[in-house]
């Protein structure tokens, strides 16, 4: 369930941090996000009521609001062009209680948020239905698409064609049939054209019910340019025939049958090879819907058996053998071995497992049996989120489309009134009713809204599908887009930079005789700190000692007692003391008890192996880098200098980290900001874009505009190189389809023909119409192959 609630307020990044981690402690919630700027929160959630959210954000001291906003999605198909999509949003917007609809007519998957209280998802199924369209059923892990696009009734379709072609034209090369000359015998030439005719109309229905049902209904698309076109020229065949049973043999030279044919099926060829391409486009998807077995071995008190991935539940236990996938996220319980994760993070070596470690659907085991516990299933698992993130971004449009969308928009309304305008214009010149209507047909058939529909949406798919197969996660067209305008990458350090797992060093105490007590006392209270410093140092020396009356000291450390004692532990600013040991380069924990300065636990977070060569790459690219720290100026600068950095931000609270990138902002400059994910959520929303780093459920995937999946940094600037290269495609694209429309549609018009050069056959018109679209998305699909370092083809 998803529920969206106006919280007024919510007014800054500290409250949004706030509602996000409490909300975050509660195991129904999945998902939070949040738009600060309209102070919004979409909360998703399970085993809860809209009721219980609220009660509980009260509790924290916000008063939330219910819009009652739900999501229903949809699989709609007979969807041709961007046209099509643009009439069912524009039917479903006018429905009362509908809020957006977003529609990507390339995977017929829709999204319509709206308010329960005001209208019933029934509705919408039936306008869409309605429209001529219809609801599929939506495709699950594992399930391939394999229905072929050149089917029976085209493959018929060209045969008759090429017979119909052979009839028409043939006497005009010398190929005249016997028994159907057109001159000795007009009306059997006629009527076997009709009747090789009527097949191909028939099968070219779609563009009748559809093209002819949008047009009353003031949403003409392509189908309806198609339907026109065709329809003008079979008729007036139609009325040559009856003329030439007459006994006017004159009509027998005004037939077009051939050219309504031929129209019909060179469009239902270009869409068939269009489908083909367009399924290549969106093959990233299909590939990790494969990733999952669609069989598991269960283990029972019986022994085992073995199930259907789909019936797997949370708890049970499961066996995978040498080589098998896996069926569902999960932790290994019994067993060691290595796993190939590359098709979720995009790093090829194996990762060793050990009892304890995460397992995740979709990884395929190495050399050693083991078994695993179920954690997460379905929806919850981790390439679930990922699918699921990229079929979001897949539906959301780039800021740069929106020029595409307004003119197909008012385009095929623009065409029939060139059309109607143009086949005036040369009757009148002429008085040729027969020449009239070839410019007529022309101009309707040349027409590609698709062309246009197509550019961004093919780039934008191929480009995210790409990205994901390597283990980067990009939210949408906006977010490629705004990537390549980045000028400033803000880097935090714990967790991006380095391994985020410090470990301690050195231990110097003033007292060696009190180094047991310093060191029990430290641990026994960093036990009760989430820092990543207190981890260390409670892994260094592990003790049963326990600490009462905890004091977490936000920014300066803890305190606490420890049998008896007051202990403290922090940093120079806690401990002044301690003041003259905090020079250096190193990071330093000082511990005081009973009021008594003892020495202080040298801490290091290890840096990554590839931060320098990533920084490196990053800077070439012409970025500006930043590293963000809480750690002291000197720490800082020295990490900075290792890792070749020249600007550097230290000794920043978490709290603060939001009001450095609005200062960065406040500039004029394009700010990304890249954390961990978790405690940098307020600034990664800031951001112009927010990248999130991080591994398994520890993605903070609602927080940032692109998750990399893994360690790898190096990722970074592949991200960038792949938003310039989207980017330029789909200028390249657009330019096409503009060029294309721009010039063909006067060609049509008998522009040329006017100034003397040849007029445009109908029939090579509809063979250019289907030439463009696949021209954008040949052009799209090369987003594959170009080489990007530090991502597979």
């Amino acid at each position: 369930m998803k529920s969206l609630f106006y919280v007024e307020d919510m007014n800054c990044s500290a409250c949004t941090s706030t509602i996000e981690k409490g909300l975050g402690k509660l195991p129904e919630v999945k998902n939070v996000s949040i738009d600060l700027t309209r102070h919004l929160l979409e909360v998703q959630y399970e085993d809860l009521s809209e009721k219980d959210i609220i009660l509980f954000l009260e509790s924290l001291g916000y008063h939330p609001q219910s819009r009652n906003n739900k999501i229903q999605h949809y699989q709609i198909g007979g969807m041709t062009c961007t046209a099509c999509s643009a009439r069912i949003i524009k039917l479903l917007e006018r429905t009362p209680g509908v809020s957006q609809v977003s529609i990507n007519h390339l995977t017929g998957k829709g999204e319509i948020h709206y308010d329960e209280s005001l209208v019933r998802p029934q509705v919408f199924s039936d306008i869409i239905i309605k429209a001529g369209f219809t609801i599929e059923e939506e495709k699950t892990l594992g399930e391939k698409r394999v229905e072929s696009p050149f089917t029976f009734e085209l493959k018929l379709a060209v045969g008759l064609t090429l017979i119909l072609l052979l009839v028409a034209m043939g006497p005009m090369i010398g190929l005249s049939i016997p028994g159907i000359d057109p001159d000795g015998k007009p009306l059997a030439f006629a009527l076997i054209q009709l009747a090789l005719t009527l097949p191909l109309v028939y099968i070219g229905r779609s563009f009748y019910t559809q093209g002819f049902r949008a047009l009353f209904q003031g949403s003409p698309t392509m189908d309806s340019l198609i339907g026109l076109g065709t329809s003008v020229a079979f008729l007036y065949s139609l009325y040559g025939t009856y003329m030439i049973f007459k006994g006017d043999g004159h009509y027998v030279h005004m037939l077009y049958y051939e050219s309504a044919g031929t129209i019909i099926t060179l469009i239902k060829v270009g869409k068939a090879l269009e489908e083909l391409s367009k399924r290549r486009t969106t093959g990233s998807i299909e590939k990790l819907m494969d990733l999952t077995p669609k069989t598991a071995t269960r283990i029972t008190r019986d022994g085992e058996e073995e199930i259907l991935a789909s019936l797997i539940k949370k708890g049970d236990i499961l066996l995978v053998r040498p080589g098998e996938s896996i069926a569902v996220d999960g932790v290994l319980r019994s067993g060691t071995t290595n796993l190939d994760e590359s098709m979720l993070t995009g790093e090829s070596l194996p990762v060793s497992k050990e009892v304890d470690s995460e397992v995740f659907a979709g990884t395929i085991n190495g050399a050693g049996s083991f078994t695993m516990e179920a954690l997460h299933v379905g929806e919850d698992m981790l390439l679930s989120k990922i699918i699921t993130i990229v079929e979001d971004a897949q539906m959301k449009k780039a800021p740069i489309a929106r020029l595409a969308d307004v003119i197909s928009g008012v385009f095929v309304p623009i065409v029939i009134a060139i059309a109607l305008v143009s086949f005036g214009v040369w009757y009148f010149v002429t008085r040729d009713v027969g020449f009239s209507l070839k410019i007529l047909i022309s101009v309707l058939v040349i027409a590609c809204p698709c062309a246009l529909g197509l550019a961004t949406p093919t780039a934008i798919m191929v480009g995210t599908g790409r990205a994901a197969n390597n283990g980067i996660l990009i939210k949408g067209g906006e977010a490629l887009e705004t990537a390549h305008k980045v000028e400033v990458m803000v880097l935090d350090k714990t967790g991006t930079l380095t391994h985020g797992k410090p470990v301690v060093t050195a231990v110097v105490t003033k007292d060696p005789s009190k180094e047991e007590i310093m060191l029990a006392g430290a641990s026994a209270l960093e036990r009760y700190s989430e820092h990543s410093l207190a981890r260390a140092i409670v892994e260094h020396h592990p003790t049963s000692v326990e600490a009462t009356d905890v004091e977490p000291l936000l920014g300066l450390g803890i305190r606490g007692k420890v049998e008896g004692r007051l202990v403290e532990v922090g940093s120079e600013k806690l401990i002044p003391e301690a003041q003259e040991d905090a020079q250096g380069s190193k990071a330093r924990i000082f511990v005081r008890i009973d009021g008594e300065y003892l020495g202080y636990l040298e801490v290091e977070d290890p840096l990554k192996e590839t931060s320098k060569e990533a920084i490196a790459e990053l800077k070439a690219q012409g970025l500006q880098v930043y590293m963000l720290t809480g750690d002291r100026r000197e720490v800082a600068e020295d990490i900075a200098k290792r890792l070749g950095i020249e600007h550097v931000i230290s000794e920043v609270l978490p709290t603060d980290k939001a009001q450095v990138i609005e200062k960065l902002q406040a500039e004029g400059k394009k700010v990304a900001m890249v954390g961990d994910g978790i405690n940098d959520s307020p600034a990664l929303a800031l951001a112009d874009i927010g990248i999130a780093m991080g591994k398994g459920t520890d993605i903070a995937m609602e927080s940032a505009d692109i998750v990399l999946v893994g360690d790898d940094l190096q990722k970074l600037s592949a991200t960038m190189a792949l938003s310039h290269r989207t980017l330029k495609t789909i200028k390249e694209n657009l330019f096409w389809a503009f060029f294309y429309n721009i010039l063909g549609i006067p060609i049509a018009a008998g522009l040329w023909y006017a100034l003397g050069g040849k007029l445009l056959n109908p029939m090579m018109a509809a063979f250019a119409m289907s030439l463009s679209s696949l021209t954008v998305v040949t052009n799209a699909l090369r987003l594959r192959k170009i080489k990007i370092k530090g991502l597979d083809n």
